[in-house]
């Protein structure tokens, strides 16, 4: 059996190409891994075809090891610990509160806490004097938002950024502005550019009937489950024993497959997001930030707070940080008084501001500022990123950043460009269209053509939730939102 995203001869060549993302000299480790006929990481799949022998296993895990043990030149300015990345952000001004002292360090049985403190710059942002009467609404774009935008991006998971346009245009559907079809689509492009076998069956145009079981949908749902259980104050040890409890391992995939097998062999965060996990600069911890978001309205240092607690589980510096720009985006936008520039630059507010997560969205937002074509805004990102793992947060945050901004925050025109944009498509889908689906305002505020397929029903192993309703979802968002 072939396990994906945990083996150490597949690992390594993962951990190989993040050294040098972080700066780190590991040429010796390099050499020393080829010279034993060990092979690079797999490009787009989570395990290499065959196994390898005991011995270049063995070889592989203590790599693994001294690999760990390399200094990163970028560790002064991607700082790790909730209180140092705070420490990045603008200093109070002028008549503006100072900030509030951080909580005492919990005990390792406690897990990680984090005082969201003021915002970038000094006061603490709040929603307003009391409950929002409009905010279940928005929550529910946001949810349909999300399932939308995942479920546009499904069948082309995976394919190259030349394979998504050729199967676009071969449906007459280029620029992409409708859901992904085979009808009419030439048996050769078929072939060449095949779609993601996990998901045509459920997310092609012809094909949609109620929103299919997806990661980027079961993350906000745990992420839900768990403000029910622990409230806002809930511990990185909570997540880990939730995630124990309620999600199947089957489920899970690259930094969070590593992480729950680092918590099964007994390990305790931080290290469960560290040991032997070559993708703690992935996407995954992004994916589950929205909820963070929603639950903080005009908040967005509490949500980035909240965020940070569940991405240390699984990720280290920008894999956290795109995880804390999506939250604080989110609960800028959950408002309903911002528009998407004001919600992108709360996010990039708490991002440390010299890390490589920071440059990536500011390449992305100056790019869609410049560009009248989308279609050159992804070829400019993808000449900049494209050395990256397709599922790095990196490239992707950087597109989502851009894709939101070119589209003015339109809620047709952000999902399409982020997943006409390619790499991790579904994902990147869900996440402009959660939070173009707060700025629509309403279910109303998305186009029916969107929404009617799915027939306010979602698919899901996450215990409780399997076929519930997205109206059924924002009320109970907006109960925890409410929630101090």
């Amino acid at each position: 059996m072939r396990v994906t995203w945990v083996q150490p001869e597949d690992l390594i060549g993962h951990e190989l190409r993040q050294a040098v993302e972080e700066g780190r000299d590991a040429e010796a480790v390099r050499r020393a891994w080829l010279a034993a006929g060990g092979h690079p990481a797999p490009e787009r799949a989570g395990a290499s075809p065959t196994p390898a022998s005991p011995e270049l296993r063995t070889l592989a895990t203590r790599l693994l090891d001294d690999l760990a043990l390399l200094p990163s030149p970028l560790a002064a300015d991607e700082p790790e610990s909730w209180e140092s990345i705070r420490a990045t952000w603008p200093e109070p001004g002028p008549g503006r509160h100072p900030a509030r002292p951080a909580q005492r360090e919990p005990s390792r049985l406690e897990g990680t806490r984090s005082d969201p403190g003021p915002g970038p710059g000094g006061t603490p942002r709040t929603a307003g004097p009391g409950p929002d009467p409009g905010l279940p609404t928005r929550l529910e774009a946001a949810w349909l938002g999300r399932a939308v935008g995942c479920l546009l991006g499904k069948p082309v998971e995976k394919l190259p950024l030349h394979g998504i346009r050729a199967l676009a245009r071969a449906a007459g559907n280029w620029p992409l502005d409708d859901w992904f079809t085979e009808r009419g689509v030439p048996p050769e492009v078929l072939a060449a550019h095949p779609w993601n076998r996990r998901s045509a069956s459920t997310s092609l145009a012809e094909n949609i009937d109620g929103m299919p079981e997806d990661d980027d949908l079961n993350y906000p749902l745990l992420g839900l489950l768990l403000l029910q259980r622990h409230g806002k104050r809930f511990t990185t040890a909570d997540v880990g024993r939730l995630w124990l409890d309620e999600l199947p391992a089957g489920r899970t995939f690259t930094a969070e497959r590593v992480a729950y097998r680092n918590l099964l062999q007994g390990l305790e965060p931080p290290l469960t997001a560290t040991r032997h996990n070559p993708f703690r600069e992935w996407i995954g911890a992004l994916i589950r930030a929205d909820v963070h978001g929603w639950t903080n309205p005009g908040d967005p240092a509490a949500a980035a707070a909240q965020a940070h607690r569940d991405a240390v589980l699984t990720h280290t510096a920008n894999g956290v940080y795109a995880a804390l720009f999506v939250a604080a985006a989110t609960a800028e936008a959950a408002t309903g008084r911002a528009d998407v520039h004001t919600a992108l630059r709360a996010g990039l507010a708490v991002v440390p501001p010299r890390s490589r997560l920071a440059e990536a969205v500011r390449f992305g937002i100056a790019t869609a500022e410049r560009e009248a074509a989308f279609d050159r805004v992804a070829d400019r990102l993808h000449a900049r990123y494209g050395h990256h793992h397709w599922v790095h947060a990196l490239p992707n945050t950087a597109l989502i950043a851009a894709a939101l901004t070119h589209a003015d925050g339109d809620f047709t025109g952000s999902i399409c460009r982020a997943v006409s944009g390619g790499w991790d498509t579904d994902s990147n889908g869900a996440t402009a269209g959660a939070l173009a689906g707060l700025l629509a305002g309403s279910p109303q505020g998305i186009p029916h053509r969107w929404t009617a397929p799915l027939k306010n029903r979602l698919a899901t192993t996450i215990p409780g939730f399997d076929g519930v309703g997205f109206d059924t979802l924002a009320r109970l968002t907006a109960q925890e939102a409410a929630r101090s």
